[in-house]
């Protein structure tokens, strides 16, 4: 492993896009489907970033598992269709983000990836949308166990070659942050997503994308 490179994994939705409108309102449309009522919004975003058929178990406890399929389906449907009618505007990135990730990617030693709850369908697709080049090692739930097992960070540290001390993990949910723990990396929380901040226990926390380059700068200096 190469002491001299650092490794910053970034959550996808509620960390770097803004996803929830497109989410509650697929969840929405897919409950209608199989003439249920959807779960409330809070509900909802409580389990974004499970990877799609924990989230939907854990929203439907009591729902029989041919119905909690059909849901399944016609989320992963209604998601797509909207997406391709939406372009880049279905999840738009957060305030700051393109310059946030500009500023890391100029920085010779840091290597920049992606660990994420989404499809690795979904997770291609934002990232073309959004041009988002500039990540090196891209985990999905289509390859891993769901969050919070540590296979996206141990994989991501694997493909790029950097130890765990060198590795931050930046998120917006326990899922995240739980994740980063279990692979033994440092974890930076957002405010802006979908779970309260302070509920966390992450080792940071940053107001905007602005404070996460002198954040890494701190971290790393010695």
């Amino acid at each position: 492993m190469s002491a001299d490179l650092r490794l910053v994994l970034f959550d996808m939705d509620g960390t770097l896009v803004d996803s929830q409108g497109a989410i509650t309102g697929a969840m929405a449309e897919a409950f209608a489907q199989v003439g249920h009522i959807a779960p409330s919004r809070d509900a909802i975003l409580s389990i974004v970033g499970l990877s799609l058929d924990l989230a939907i178990e854990q929203l439907t406890p009591d729902m029989d598992a041919a119905t909690r399929d059909a849901v399944v389906e016609a989320y992963k449907s209604s998601y797509m269709v909207s997406r391709q009618a939406a372009g880049r505007s279905h999840s738009p990135l957060y305030p700051g983000t393109s310059d946030m990730l500009a500023t890391l990617n100029a920085v010779p030693e840091y290597l920049l990836g992606v660990a994420t709850g989404k499809s690795q369908r979904g997770l291609d697709a934002v990232i073309a949308a959004h041009e988002l080049t500039c990540f090196v090692t891209r985990q999905s739930a289509d390859h891993h166990p769901s969050k919070p097992h540590p296979s996206m960070i141990h994989t991501a540290m694997a493909e790029t070659g950097v130890a765990r001390e060198h590795t931050v993990m930046i998120g917006d949910t326990s899922y995240d942050i739980d994740m980063g723990r279990a692979a033994g990396v440092t974890t930076i929380a957002v405010p802006w997503g979908y779970h309260p901040v302070d509920q966390l226990n992450a080792d940071y926390i940053i107001d905007n994308f602005a404070q996460l380059a002198p954040l890494l700068h701190q971290i790393w200096k010695a």
